[in-house]
């Protein structure tokens, strides 16, 4: 079947974390991604462990897979030359090094966008190409602390916490995905290319800020942590998750804890009102919950439509039905590795679906394709290359 994007060449600079993940969303959809990798090792977690028998790193397969391979050294003028006449064939560039790296090789968008007036050029960086803050390095926990995300997670009056896993990276390649897409579209219309400036510090305050400015600006104040008050609640064998929003929902889970007293108590009546009185509320619901076991619980109010769930560990998730019947558990076949598990794609197109099942490249393995196939070069001349240490 056909793919969004299979007429889609992209050409890919990123590495470690978030240019990686935006790049796997478009591989996901059909772009050929060619990786530009160092000759010297590659890209900085290509062997970062966990590793599989065969020396992989588990976490470079899971956001590589689907992706081409080939080594370059852009501190080379050779390098440079033969980035541009890669530029020249493709439809995307992304990057995610720090500002200004790529302006002192000369690859700058302003340069390469001479060489490819319709390039769309994506930069992924700690703070943007702008601003007081564009020069400093930024990791997954800065980008977290300085969106505003570490100041409301957390339990209430406690240390601030980290998420459990790096969406200080993995937001911004989304959002990086989601404006390669735009400009793609606009490309379309206009024949035009564009540049896409992406901060982890805008991508982790963009998501933050949705509930808690209006908490900020039109509540009472400075949003607080809250942990897992008003969501998590204790049964007999373990604990549950109770999400109920609407007044409708919260009638009918009165209903079935049989406290239709409180049906039109007025303090309850919202959610916002149920959060600020959530020290009375959590006894009224745990009398009912601790005397269930945790399946109880679940059947209990699934039986009556509201949202809730068990807090499964994380090797009940990874052998969770719905998952696996979705196909968010998947293999792919390394060649160095032989089967790895992976996780599928959440992209469910009903006309061009992905597949998220062709395997990470190994270092440099597309180097003949790319170098002899699409720029044409001679075996000869992509040896003699090899032997000085440009590719």
């Amino acid at each position: 079947m056909a793919k969004a994007l299979e007429d889609v060449r992209v050409l890919d600079f990123s590495r470690v974390f978030a240019g990686p993940f935006c790049t796997l969303q478009l591989a996901d959809m059909g772009a050929e991604v060619i990786k530009v990798e160092i000759p010297e090792g590659g890209d900085a977690i290509r062997y970062d462990p966990p590793r599989t028998q065969g020396g992989e790193g588990g976490i470079f397969i899971n956001l590589n897979r689907g992706k081409k391979s080939i080594t370059l050294n852009l501190t080379t003028e050779k390098g440079r030359d033969i980035c541009k006449r890669l530029v020249e064939k493709v439809d995307v560039v992304v990057e995610n090094y720090s500002p200004r790296v790529m302006t002192k090789l000369g690859l700058s968008y302003e340069e390469l966008c001479k060489v490819n007036p319709g390039l769309i050029y994506a930069s992924v960086s700690g703070f943007g190409h702008t601003g007081p803050y564009s020069a400093r390095p930024s990791y997954d926990p800065i980008a977290q602390a300085m969106g505003g995300l570490m100041s409301v997670t957390g339990v209430p009056g406690g240390e601030p916490l980290l998420v459990g896993t790096a969406v200080g990276d993995y937001f911004p390649g989304l959002y990086a995905a989601v404006g390669i897409l735009g400009a793609l579209r606009h490309k379309s219309r206009t024949g035009e290319g564009q540049r896409i400036d992406i901060s982890m510090q805008d991508a982790i305050w963009a998501t933050t800020a949705v509930t808690t400015l209006p908490a900020y600006y039109l509540g009472n104040g400075t949003p607080t942590r809250q942990g897992n008050r008003g969501q998590v609640y204790r049964a007999r064998d373990g604990h549950v998750i109770i999400s109920v929003g609407n007044l409708g929902q919260w009638n009918n889970f009165l209903h079935v804890l049989g406290r239709e007293d409180l049906i039109g108590v007025e303090k309850y009546g919202s959610w916002n009102q149920r959060a600020e009185h959530i020290d009375e509320l959590t006894p009224i619901i745990e009398s009912w919950t601790t005397h269930r076991t945790v399946a109880d619980v679940v059947q209990a109010l699934s039986d009556a439509h509201l949202p809730c769930s068990a807090v499964p560990a994380f090797e009940q998730v990874v052998n969770d039905p719905q998952l696996h019947s979705r196909d968010m558990l998947t293999e792919v076949e390394q060649v160095i590795s032989g089967k790895v598990k992976v996780p599928g794609s959440p992209l469910k197109l009903s006309r061009t679906p992905g597949a998220p099942t062709a395997p990470a490249p190994f270092l440099g393995e597309h180097n003949h394709e790319v170098y002899c196939g699409l720029l044409g070069f001679s075996e000869e001349e992509t040896r003699q290359l090899a032997e000085e240490g440009v590719i």
